[in-house]
């Protein structure tokens, strides 16, 4: 494991240890949870991005005309 010094805002500081509190962890852990959620955002949006770069309007309307054509099922209607 890696030791950082972070130097943060007095504001995101103070925010930081009241929500960890409230979920009852450490700042530490408060923070290395809030980086592993935003590389995940970021990792997610890239693989999106380049998944649909290889997406293909024809086969999609292909995979859409084999669904057949029915009213939704009593659970799936608003």
């Amino acid at each position: 494991m890696s030791a950082i010094s972070l130097r943060l805002p007095d504001s995101l500081h103070n925010r930081a240890r009241i929500l960890s509190k409230q979920d009852r962890i450490s700042i530490n852990q408060f923070v290395a949870t809030a980086v592993a959620e935003k590389i995940a955002a970021l990792e997610t949006e890239d693989y999106l991005t380049k998944r649909a770069a290889r997406a293909s309007r024809k086969k999609f309307e292909e995979a859409l005309a084999q669904i057949p054509d029915r009213e939704p099922d009593e659970h799936d209607r608003f």
